[in-house]
Protein backbone atom coordinates (compact mmCIF):
# COMPACT_ATOMS: atom_id res chain seq x y z
CA UNK A 1 0.00 0.00 0.00
CA UNK A 2 1.41 3.55 -0.82
CA UNK A 3 0.04 6.32 1.24
CA UNK A 4 0.42 10.64 -0.39
CA UNK A 5 -0.44 12.94 1.60
CA UNK A 6 -1.86 16.17 0.10
CA UNK A 7 -2.58 14.41 -3.63
CA UNK A 8 -5.46 17.08 -3.11
CA UNK A 9 -4.15 20.53 -1.89
CA UNK A 10 -6.42 21.80 0.41
CA UNK A 11 -8.03 24.38 -2.05
CA UNK A 12 -9.22 21.69 -3.82
CA UNK A 13 -10.65 19.90 -1.27
CA UNK A 14 -12.41 22.86 -0.21
CA UNK A 15 -13.43 22.63 -3.47
CA UNK A 16 -14.82 19.11 -4.14
CA UNK A 17 -16.82 19.20 -0.32
CA UNK A 18 -18.13 22.11 -1.56
CA UNK A 19 -19.64 20.66 -4.74
CA UNK A 20 -20.86 17.52 -2.83
CA UNK A 21 -22.77 19.28 -0.35
CA UNK A 22 -24.72 20.82 -3.58
CA UNK A 23 -25.63 17.41 -5.31
CA UNK A 24 -27.31 14.43 -4.94
CA UNK A 25 -26.56 11.58 -3.04
CA UNK A 26 -28.64 7.62 -3.13
CA UNK A 27 -28.37 4.62 -0.82
CA UNK A 28 -24.70 3.15 -1.40
CA UNK A 29 -25.94 -0.40 -1.58
CA UNK A 30 -26.82 0.85 -5.35
CA UNK A 31 -23.60 0.71 -6.57
CA UNK A 32 -22.27 -2.65 -4.77
CA UNK A 33 -21.89 -6.30 -5.73
CA UNK A 34 -23.66 -8.46 -4.52
CA UNK A 35 -22.05 -9.89 -1.73
CA UNK A 36 -20.63 -5.71 -0.70
CA UNK A 37 -24.33 -5.06 -0.38
CA UNK A 38 -25.08 -7.11 2.99
CA UNK A 39 -22.33 -5.36 4.28
CA UNK A 40 -22.50 -1.64 3.20
CA UNK A 41 -24.69 1.25 5.08
CA UNK A 42 -23.49 4.62 3.57
CA UNK A 43 -24.63 7.00 0.87
CA UNK A 44 -22.53 7.95 -2.69
CA UNK A 45 -23.47 10.49 -5.04
CA UNK A 46 -25.68 9.95 -7.91
CA UNK A 47 -22.95 8.55 -10.71
CA UNK A 48 -25.79 9.26 -13.20
CA UNK A 49 -25.99 13.10 -12.63
CA UNK A 50 -23.64 15.65 -14.60
CA UNK A 51 -22.15 17.24 -11.80
CA UNK A 52 -21.03 14.16 -9.99
CA UNK A 53 -19.93 13.04 -13.48
CA UNK A 54 -17.76 16.76 -14.03
CA UNK A 55 -16.13 16.60 -10.58
CA UNK A 56 -15.39 12.74 -10.52
CA UNK A 57 -13.37 13.54 -14.21
CA UNK A 58 -11.82 16.83 -12.67
CA UNK A 59 -10.50 14.23 -9.14
CA UNK A 60 -8.74 11.66 -11.53
CA UNK A 61 -7.08 14.46 -13.93
CA UNK A 62 -5.72 15.39 -10.68
CA UNK A 63 -4.65 12.55 -9.67
CA UNK A 64 -3.16 11.43 -12.73
CA UNK A 65 -1.19 14.50 -12.72
CA UNK A 66 0.41 13.63 -9.63
CA UNK A 67 4.22 12.08 -9.93
CA UNK A 68 3.68 9.24 -7.66
CA UNK A 69 0.25 8.18 -8.39
CA UNK A 70 2.08 7.90 -11.43
CA UNK A 71 5.10 5.86 -10.70
CA UNK A 72 3.33 3.87 -8.54
CA UNK A 73 0.18 2.64 -9.95
CA UNK A 74 1.01 3.27 -14.42
CA UNK A 75 -2.33 3.41 -14.91
CA UNK A 76 -3.41 2.42 -17.76
CA UNK A 77 -7.35 2.80 -17.28
CA UNK A 78 -9.59 4.05 -14.75
CA UNK A 79 -12.80 3.57 -13.08
CA UNK A 80 -15.87 6.55 -12.82
CA UNK A 81 -14.60 7.79 -9.46
CA UNK A 82 -17.31 7.41 -6.69
CA UNK A 83 -17.89 10.01 -3.72
CA UNK A 84 -19.26 8.07 -0.44
CA UNK A 85 -20.84 9.98 2.88
CA UNK A 86 -20.65 8.23 5.82
CA UNK A 87 -22.83 10.06 8.64
CA UNK A 88 -23.34 8.47 12.14
CA UNK A 89 -24.30 4.90 12.24
CA UNK A 90 -23.17 4.28 8.56
CA UNK A 91 -20.02 1.30 8.15
CA UNK A 92 -18.99 -1.02 5.31
CA UNK A 93 -18.35 -4.25 6.90
CA UNK A 94 -15.45 -6.46 5.01
CA UNK A 95 -15.08 -7.12 1.88
CA UNK A 96 -13.17 -7.75 -1.11
CA UNK A 97 -14.05 -5.23 -4.74
CA UNK A 98 -14.68 -6.76 -7.84
CA UNK A 99 -12.03 -7.95 -9.90
CA UNK A 100 -13.71 -6.73 -13.15
CA UNK A 101 -15.78 -3.41 -13.63
CA UNK A 102 -16.85 -0.97 -16.29
CA UNK A 103 -13.92 1.69 -17.16
CA UNK A 104 -14.32 5.30 -17.96
CA UNK A 105 -15.19 5.85 -21.20
CA UNK A 106 -16.70 2.12 -22.16
CA UNK A 107 -16.06 -1.54 -21.86
CA UNK A 108 -14.72 -3.34 -18.56
CA UNK A 109 -11.19 -3.49 -16.91
CA UNK A 110 -9.47 -5.45 -14.63
CA UNK A 111 -8.93 -3.61 -11.19
CA UNK A 112 -5.51 -4.23 -10.12
CA UNK A 113 -5.41 -0.94 -7.59
CA UNK A 114 -8.37 0.50 -5.28
CA UNK A 115 -7.95 3.96 -4.02
CA UNK A 116 -9.46 5.94 -0.99
CA UNK A 117 -9.42 9.91 -1.42
CA UNK A 118 -9.76 11.05 1.97
CA UNK A 119 -12.09 14.16 1.92
CA UNK A 120 -12.99 14.92 6.03
CA UNK A 121 -10.31 15.87 8.18
CA UNK A 122 -10.37 13.00 10.92
CA UNK A 123 -11.05 15.44 13.88
CA UNK A 124 -14.53 16.27 12.19
CA UNK A 125 -15.57 12.95 12.56
CA UNK A 126 -15.46 9.84 14.71
CA UNK A 127 -14.76 6.48 13.55
CA UNK A 128 -14.36 5.63 9.75
CA UNK A 129 -11.46 3.95 9.96
CA UNK A 130 -9.94 2.60 6.65
CA UNK A 131 -9.11 -0.79 7.62
CA UNK A 132 -7.16 -3.54 5.67
CA UNK A 133 -6.37 -6.93 6.24
CA UNK A 134 -3.06 -8.20 5.86
CA UNK A 135 -0.76 -11.13 7.08
CA UNK A 136 0.66 -9.10 9.91
CA UNK A 137 -3.17 -8.37 10.99
CA UNK A 138 -5.48 -4.97 9.97
CA UNK A 139 -3.77 -1.50 9.08
CA UNK A 140 -5.93 1.07 10.16
CA UNK A 141 -6.08 4.19 7.45
CA UNK A 142 -7.83 7.37 9.24
CA UNK A 143 -5.55 10.29 7.49
CA UNK A 144 -5.62 14.37 6.97
CA UNK A 145 -7.83 15.18 4.25
CA UNK A 146 -6.32 15.51 0.81
CA UNK A 147 -4.46 12.37 1.58
CA UNK A 148 -4.66 9.30 -1.01
CA UNK A 149 -4.22 5.17 -0.03
CA UNK A 150 -3.67 2.72 -2.82
CA UNK A 151 -4.14 -0.78 -1.86
CA UNK A 152 -4.18 -3.95 -4.04
CA UNK A 153 -7.68 -4.21 -4.99
CA UNK A 154 -8.05 -7.92 -3.97
CA UNK A 155 -7.26 -7.48 -0.31
CA UNK A 156 -10.22 -7.16 2.24
CA UNK A 157 -10.82 -4.30 4.00
CA UNK A 158 -13.93 -2.31 6.14
CA UNK A 159 -14.87 0.78 7.60
CA UNK A 160 -15.83 1.34 11.00
CA UNK A 161 -18.72 2.66 12.02
CA UNK A 162 -19.29 6.61 12.26
CA UNK A 163 -20.20 7.85 15.70
CA UNK A 164 -19.93 11.53 14.97
CA UNK A 165 -20.14 14.03 12.22
CA UNK A 166 -19.40 13.47 8.52
CA UNK A 167 -16.75 11.18 6.54
CA UNK A 168 -16.75 11.87 2.89
CA UNK A 169 -14.14 9.93 0.49
CA UNK A 170 -13.59 9.19 -3.03
CA UNK A 171 -13.01 5.75 -4.11
CA UNK A 172 -11.81 4.37 -7.32
CA UNK A 173 -9.98 1.45 -9.25
CA UNK A 174 -6.87 1.22 -11.89
CA UNK A 175 -5.95 -1.02 -14.20
CA UNK A 176 -2.21 -0.76 -14.32
CA UNK A 177 -0.06 -1.03 -17.29
CA UNK A 178 1.85 -3.63 -15.31
CA UNK A 179 -0.14 -6.67 -14.23
CA UNK A 180 1.92 -8.06 -11.76
CA UNK A 181 2.69 -6.24 -8.06
CA UNK A 182 6.11 -7.12 -7.35
CA UNK A 183 7.39 -5.27 -10.79
CA UNK A 184 5.43 -2.65 -10.08
CA UNK A 185 7.00 -2.15 -6.95
CA UNK A 186 10.56 -2.72 -8.72
CA UNK A 187 9.94 0.12 -11.35
CA UNK A 188 8.52 2.70 -8.10
CA UNK A 189 12.19 1.70 -6.66
CA UNK A 190 13.89 2.64 -9.52
CA UNK A 191 12.07 5.99 -10.43
CA UNK A 192 12.29 6.62 -6.83
CA UNK A 193 15.76 6.79 -6.51
CA UNK A 194 16.12 8.18 -10.48
CA UNK A 195 14.47 11.05 -8.81
CA UNK A 196 17.28 11.56 -6.18
CA UNK A 197 20.18 11.83 -9.59
CA UNK A 198 21.49 14.97 -11.19
CA UNK A 199 21.63 14.17 -14.58
CA UNK A 200 24.34 12.31 -15.86
CA UNK A 201 25.14 8.75 -16.70
CA UNK A 202 23.46 6.97 -13.64
CA UNK A 203 20.60 9.07 -14.38
CA UNK A 204 20.89 7.64 -18.06
CA UNK A 205 21.39 4.58 -17.59
CA UNK A 206 18.57 4.36 -14.73
CA UNK A 207 15.82 5.77 -16.86
CA UNK A 208 17.28 3.02 -19.81
CA UNK A 209 16.70 0.17 -17.19
CA UNK A 210 12.97 1.19 -16.35
CA UNK A 211 12.53 1.91 -20.10
CA UNK A 212 13.46 -1.35 -20.69
CA UNK A 213 11.63 -3.06 -18.38
CA UNK A 214 8.34 -1.35 -19.81
CA UNK A 215 8.49 -2.74 -22.74
CA UNK A 216 9.10 -5.96 -21.33
CA UNK A 217 6.36 -6.07 -18.56
CA UNK A 218 3.65 -3.27 -20.06
CA UNK A 219 0.63 -4.67 -21.38
CA UNK A 220 -0.97 -2.15 -24.43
Amino acid sequence: MLIIANALPPGEVRRVREALAKLPFLDGRSTAGEAARQVKANAQADKADPGVVALGLSVRALLERHELVAAYARPARWSGLLFSRYRPGNAYGPHNDNALIAAEGGGRMRTDLSFTLFLSDPETYDGGALLLDGLDGEREVRPLAGTVAIYATGVLHRVTPVTRGERLACVGWIQSQVRRADQRELLFDLARVQATQRAGEARLLLSKSVGDLLRMWAEP
